[in-house]
């Protein structure tokens, strides 16, 4: 297991900020389902309880969900950056998934990329469980 390390990051113009554990070197997905595809970010997931919001950051965030309603697209009521977000594959609660390129410099040493089918959600949750 790698070592674990507090990761720093948030929205665009700071009124949303977190703090998260997780490996310098993270492994990210990238989905194509109708939303991501069209925002263009990838993420990694961690635990709900390795992440934590900082400061007043609450007041700032507003949600969007569709379809299932199951995913909980986060974003900054002022720039309009969703740096963070709770996936349908981890209902509320159990994990956050942090846009990677909406953490601070400095700590994340490598980003290994991999696609997820998110048009065929059952089918690409289905494979990735078998990979894990």
């Amino acid at each position: 297991m790698s070592a674990e390390f507090i990761h720093t990051g948030g929205c665009h113009c700071k009124s949303v900020r977190w703090q998260v554990e997780a490996p310098a070197s993270v492994v990210a997905l990238e989905c194509n389902c109708s939303y991501c595809s069209m925002r263009g970010t990838s993420g990694f997931s961690v635990p709900s309880s390795k992440f934590k919001l900082i400061g007043d950051s609450n007041n700032f965030i507003s949600t969007y969900s569709f379809n299932t309603h199951t995913a909980r697209h986060t974003f900054c009521k002022v720039c309009g950056i969703t740096s963070f977000y709770t996936p349908r594959s981890n209902p509320p609660g159990n994990a956050v998934t942090v846009v990677v390129s909406c953490v601070d410099p400095g700590t994340i040493s490598h980003v290994e990329i991999r696609h997820f089918d998110g048009r065929d959600f059952e089918k690409a949750i289905e494979r990735l469980a078998q990979e894990n």
